[in-house]
């Protein structure tokens, strides 16, 4: 008789016709069959390998954001160089621009 994970066992059933003897369990203890314990054992195993490989992959993610951070610091007086030129550029163009227009201007004149 097997019974479910969660029902106490009171009695224990005897040969020859006996009284049945009520079985002494400590307070608490719950009676498993092999079945279920081994089911229970399986889940147990199984969650113990998704904690470790969801640690695993938690390590993983934390070393590459710490790289990733590693080469922003690294890159960041790089960009700021780079946006400085930029705007420079930007300044020189609008200012050859002008110089350009003013040519053409003085050139339309001429031709009047």
């Amino acid at each position: 008789m097997v019974k479910s994970f969660f029902e106490p066992e009171t009695a224990v059933e005897t040969q020859g016709g006996e009284q049945p003897q009520e079985k002494r369990e400590e307070p608490g203890a719950l009676a498993v069959s092999v079945d279920d314990f081994s089911a229970l054992e399986e889940r147990v195993r199984r969650a113990a390998e998704l904690v470790k490989r969801e640690r695993q992959a938690r390590a993983a993610a934390e070393e590459r954001a710490t790289m990733a951070e590693a080469q922003l610091r690294e890159q960041s007086p790089a960009i700021e160089k780079l946006q400085r030129e930029l705007g420079a550029q930007r300044a020189e163009r609008d200012q050859v621009r002008q110089r350009v227009e003013r040519l053409l201007k003085q050139l339309d004149a001429l031709e009047l």
